[in-house]
């Protein structure tokens, strides 16, 4: 079948698709491999707010695959992904939390996002975060992810719409491990599917 490109929008048509990004503040649960690089893309996209929240400082073993570079190491990740991400566009609306989030704070901090990404490590604390939020964020999308470790295809990454207001990405079987580690273009492959679903949703596209 021949390529048909897509007809670029109208003038009229992109200004409103980029007014609706600036208009919009998403929430972003773990600033790790996921989290670090789905609000770089966010910011790229021109997402006017992101509410960050990580409890954790950079580290060394960090650098393979997180928004982090050498000289940040020992800081916050709120603190060093802010800096970083104010690099690419110093008007971006941030809201930092340098806190652990569970069931009594995740309502309150997050309350009017338009969209939250869950990017935490481990199985528990995901399964936390998306139950929660269902419960304390009524009518708010979630995007999730489970399954990015490994170095299998990166084709098995895909979005589904598991049900109600919850995506999720990944391959949903692929957990980090010794035999399973975390490769950055994997987990990079899986961001951008968490980014680019925010910003179809956003968009008012939620079809995964």
């Amino acid at each position: 079948m021949p390529f048909v490109p897509h007809p670029a929008p109208a003038l009229e048509e992109y200004e409103e698709l980029r007014r609706r990004l600036r208009a919009a503040r998403v929430g972003i649960v773990g600033l790790g491999g996921l989290g670090s690089n789905v609000a770089w893309m966010l910011a790229r996209a021109g997402v006017g707010t992101l509410a960050l929240a990580d409890h954790d400082l950079v580290d060394p073993s960090n650098l393979e695959r997180q928004f982090f570079f050498s000289d940040q190491i020992g800081l916050p990740k709120t603190e060093a992904l802010s800096a970083n991400l104010r690099r690419i566009t110093a008007g971006i609306g941030l809201e930092c939390f340098q806190t652990h989030i569970d069931e009594s704070n995740l309502g309150e901090l997050f309350g009017d996002v338009h969209v939250l990404v869950e990017a935490v490590d481990s199985a528990h604390d995901k399964a936390m975060i998306v139950a929660a939020a269902s419960e304390q964020l009524p009518g708010v999308p979630i995007v999730a992810a489970s399954g990015v470790a490994g170095y299998g295809s990166p084709n098995d990454i895909i979005t589904r719409h598991l049900m109600g207001d919850v995506w999720m990405v990944g391959d949903l079987v692929s957990e980090a491990s010794v035999e399973h580690p975390l490769f950055a273009g994997r987990v990079a492959v899986a961001a951008g599917h968490q980014a680019h679903m925010t910003v179809r949703i956003l968009l008012g596209y939620p079809q995964a």
